[in-house]
């Protein structure tokens, strides 16, 4: 045991007595929080190790042999956008300092090990140290921490010169229960070990930012000392404290479960409100008139900077719906989404580049795409190489501003045209990043139109572009225009639903929060890109045999004799890519119009620029892109399977339906193939597949069958 010291307001026997006094005892495992300064230093003290030996060596004799110590090493290293180093880097407090010099006393002894959390690393000695810290989940307190480890091992906490609100153990408490005032937040980066290093994500439940969420555990501390779940032992010039965890993950559960914002300052209220009046509100006036022409839609939405989560993107989904009967669906900010997680709202103020004499190169106040989405804060001034490391370029146009995003890879960023980028030649330049993260939702506008089935088709398009009108505006006001016409009409078979939504994350967050619905969903088809000069492409499900493939690609070959089909995959990718994916199989299709991937301008010229303006598109290919939606959903519905009530080949001089075979060889001889192939076991579009005839034709064919009571449908 480490040998008293007069140095200290306290001794190592103080020291012992007080650990076994709140109940810590042989074979323990035990996390201890050090606040050794607060039990009392002399003046003529300076050694921070002598607190730390003090500390270690009473925790040692009081656990034994058997016990394991656990201290948190915490670092932030991926909250500060740096490599984290299992081995080297140090716990964040400076090494000066008592309590942080016993951290590295832990941290540092040859037997220890650290598990590999980049944000709330534990470092621990003893026989358990190693299953509790080896192979932790990616997060900071949910589900298989180290905190959640510690409550299943029975294990306890330890608090040593601080208040019972200083245990992190309370922030897992937290997020297994759900408080409003705190969310779940990726954090993306690089872990080094033993000299490998690997790219990895972590989750880490931050508070809101808004002074209400800031944390107070006053009213816990007084309730967890009154019952006794919380044990105190006076030492030196301040107490030791220590908990059961499970104990103290009931009574913290119990307290929540009455008052979700127990632990915070308060007062209560709705987080989202909280964190917009903290950020300022930046949601534009958007008015469109009653039943607006797609020209009209796009004239009104398009220069809006619709970032993934964001007030723009709120105000032009607030704007269509005013349009048709829409449900806006909303997740917050660190919602599952399966394996996927819903971001922060972003908010950008202003941004820009400038001379060290103030002169503005450019500036969002020009263009919004001269900011990275998503980028982080940054003001200062950088050397032209550290400007050049976050200056995005086009890949391919010189004299267009690019669309760059980084939603989940935390950096900050600008954006120019290359021209402007060459011209830069200063040794050093002003960079001014003014952006605010906060807890926000995202918005799905859901449209739906009921038919005599609830076997759905999916139509979706995305809105979260900025100032971009190619991609996707021209999707939603197709999809949107398609909506419209199918609200009108009286006979559907099957329930149609239009989704606009942010990209990606929009499709993952409506699928994992309304599974229910996808075993009806019978296929779909995402619409975008629909504006430029070139025929229609049609992107083919992942299984490429169903019957929307067969029905919707029988229409296109119909409608534009120009437009081609190609597997999934093979022409763009997005979100019929959720759709398609494992656990889900829904067939969605993919239409375009877009230049074929071999091409140098693919998908094509203006992509993801400031130059993806509405002058790029023309009104006439989004009307005819309607039709041929309307068209293929028309193929589906009348996609029936003909049963024959007839044996042998139809006579058919007998019921009129003959065609003059030497005028019209081929029609006779396609009749025919049609006819054969009617026995119950083939739907209309399979007859028209096999035969090489237009489902049009098809029909027609059926039709006549019909009336003369030859067929059947099922």
């Amino acid at each position: 045991m480490a040998s008293p010291s007069t140095a200290w307001d306290y001794t190592a026997v103080e020291l012992v007595e007080g650990l076994r006094t709140v109940g810590l005892g042989t074979g323990d495992t035990v996390l201890v929080h050090a606040g050794l300064e607060r039990l009392g230093l002399a003046k003529e003290c300076r050694t921070p190790p002598e607190g730390s030996v003090l500390l270690l060596g009473a925790l040692r004799e009081v656990i034994g042999p058997n016990g394991t110590l656990l201290v948190p090493t915490y670092t932030f290293s991926f909250c500060r956008g740096e490599l984290f180093d299992v081995q080297q880097t140090p716990t964040a407090g400076g090494p000066w300092s008592p309590s942080a010099a016993f951290l590295e006393c832990v941290r540092r002894h040859p037997q220890a090990c650290r598990s590999h959390d980049p944000i709330h690393s534990v470092g621990g000695l003893g026989p358990r140290a190693a299953e509790l810290l080896t192979d932790v989940a990616p997060t900071c307190f949910g589900s298989g921490s180290i905190f959640d480890r510690l409550r299943r091992a029975r294990g306890k906490v330890c608090l040593v010169g601080l208040d019972l609100g200083e245990a992190s153990f309370q922030h897992h408490v937290e997020e297994m229960v759900g408080v409003p005032h705190r969310f779940r937040k990726l954090f993306t980066g690089h872990i080094r070990d033993a000299g490998s290093t690997r790219k990895a994500g972590w989750v880490y439940n931050v508070r809101i930012l808004a002074e209400n969420g800031a944390p107070d555990s006053a009213r816990l501390e007084c309730i967890a000392r009154e019952e006794g779940t919380c044990r105190a032992a006076s030492v030196g010039r301040g107490e030791v404290l220590a908990f059961d965890c499970e104990e103290y993950f009931q009574l913290l559960s119990r307290e929540l479960a009455r008052d979700p914002w127990y632990t915070a300052k308060g007062p209560r209220g709705n987080p989202i409100a909280l964190e917009d009046c903290r950020v300022g509100s930046s949601r534009p006036a958007v008015t469109l008139p009653a039943n607006a022409s797609m020209a009209e839609l796009i004239t009104g939405l398009w220069r809006l900077p619709r970032h993934l989560i964001s007030d723009a993107y709120d105000a032009a989904l607030q704007a269509l719906a005013t349009q048709v009967p829409m449900t806006i669906h909303e997740y917050p900010s660190g919602t599952d989404c399966w394996t996927w997680i819903v971001p922060e709202k972003w908010t950008c103020h202003e941004a820009y580049l400038e001379t060290l004499d103030g002169h503005r190169l450019f500036s969002t106040a020009d263009h919004p795409l001269h900011v990275v989405s998503y980028s982080l804060p940054f003001e200062g001034t950088v050397s032209r190489e550290t400007l050049l490391q976050h200056l995005h370029v086009h890949y391919r146009l010189p004299d267009a501003v690019p669309f760059i995003f980084k939603y989940y890879e935390r950096d900050w960023g600008l954006c120019c045209t290359k021209e402007q980028r060459d011209r830069l030649t200063d040794e050093q330049y002003r960079v001014v990043i003014r952006t605010s993260f906060s807890q926000g939702t995202l918005k799905v506008g859901e449209v739906v139109v009921r038919g005599q089935s609830s076997e759905t088709i999916v139509l979706c398009a995305h809105l979260c572009h900025p100032t971009q009108v190619n991609d996707d505006l021209t999707g939603v006001v197709v999809g949107l225009e398609v909506m419209r016409e199918l609200l009108r009409r009286e006979d559907l078979r099957f329930t149609y639903r239009l989704l606009i939504l942010p990209e990606t994350i929009g499709s993952l967050a409506y699928l994992s929060h309304h599974a229910e619905l996808i075993p009806e969903m019978r296929g779909g088809l995402f619409l975008e890109m629909l504006g430029r000069p070139y025929p229609h492409s049609l992107q083919l499900s992942y299984s490429g045999a169903s019957e929307v493939d067969r029905c919707f690609t029988l229409a296109l070959r119909r409608h534009d004799p120009h437009g081609w089909t190609g597997p999934f995959g093979a022409i763009i990718g997005n979100d019929e890519r959720q759709f398609n994916a494992p656990g889900i199989r829904v067939p969605m299709l993919s239409l375009s119009r877009v230049l074929e991937a071999s091409h140098p301008d693919w998908p094509y010229p203006g992509y993801h620029s400031s130059q993806d303006t509405p002058e790029a598109i023309s009104l006439e290919r989004l009307a005819d892109s309607r039709a041929l939606v309307l068209r293929m959903i028309d193929t589906l519905e009348n996609n029936r399977v003909p049963l024959n009530r007839f044996s042998g080949e139809v006579f058919c001089s007998r019921y009129g339906i003959t065609i003059d075979w030497w005028k019209e060889t081929q029609a006779t001889r396609t009749l025919f193939e049609i006819m054969y192939q009617v026995d119950g076991t083939r739907s209309m579009a399979e007859i028209a597949e096999g035969c090489g005839a237009s489902f049009e034709a098809v029909k027609a064919t059926i039709d006549e069958l019909l009336r003369h009571g030859l067929v059947t449908l099922k």
